[in-house]
């Protein structure tokens, strides 16, 4: 748990959209002030970027807070296997990356999970493309690599961020730009920088300007290394620097 007061900035390098964190990694991040390998996260305002933001403990969990303002929520979760988006091989995950749509119209390219404004080693390059025969589903394939994690161990804030965007790739991004709003996640393990993993994304419903999705990330040897659901809030990307 987290110590009475505490701070947490985010380096520009793990922006979602351009002028805010991405969602998955600022959960990551705010995840790790709690006990228990599962946590759900609700982001109330874009987390800024650059900028000390206070983590405060609560009576179940703890708090982001940023001049002022609430910017997110965490407490301690159990998330069932019902969650788990069905695998595919890496080969498979790495042919889908041709029908990858943020290729064509991202709505946010400079991501630092699924941006295609970045480069090999200054960001995670996931490139979520449909599965075919499975509609609402895609898979990414991912090499972690050595800026991700530390004593060969990729970060858990890494692996929250993996499972972040492929959910938003599960429905139409292009057409219904979205930010994440909250992010349900339960770790097993991590993987190992260098070692072959695959993350599946499927959409799971809409309702009003929220949509639903589930994700899991698989080792090389299909393993469940971890598991989330998500609530996407559709948004205007100009209104948050985007396309």
């Amino acid at each position: 748990m987290t110590p009475d007061s505490a701070t947490l900035t985010v380096a520009q390098r793990f922006c979602g959209p351009p002028q805010s964190a991405n969602g998955g990694y600022l959960a990551g991040r705010l995840a790790r002030h709690l006990d228990g390998d599962a946590a759900v996260i609700t982001l109330r305002q874009p987390p800024p970027l650059e900028a000390p933001m206070r983590v405060e403990a609560t009576g179940s969990g703890a708090r982001l807070v940023f001049g002022g303002a609430l910017v997110a929520e965490a407490a301690a979760t159990t998330l069932s296997d019902d969650h788990l988006v069905e695998p595919v091989s890496f080969a498979e995950a790495e042919a889908t990356a041709a029908a990858y749509a943020g290729r064509s119209a991202h709505p946010f390219p400079s991501c630092f999970v699924c941006g295609v404004d970045r480069s090999p080693g200054d960001a995670m390059l996931l490139a979520p493309g449909p599965v075919p025969e499975r509609p609402g589903t895609v898979a990414a394939a991912w090499v972690p690599d050595a800026s991700l994690g530390t004593a060969g161990e990729v970060a858990p804030e890494f692996v929250w961020a993996a499972l972040d965007c492929p959910g938003g790739w599960a429905v139409d991004l292009v057409g219904r730009p979205m930010v994440l709003g909250r992010m349900t996640a339960t770790l097993d393990a991590v993987p190992y920088v260098g070692e072959r993993c695959v993350v599946t994304g499927q959409a799971r419903g809409a309702e009003g300007r929220k949509t639903f999705t589930a994700t899991t990330l698989y080792d090389g040897d299909g393993r469940v290394l971890a598991r989330a659901t998500a609530v996407w809030i559709s948004v205007d990307p100009a209104a948050l620097g985007g396309r």
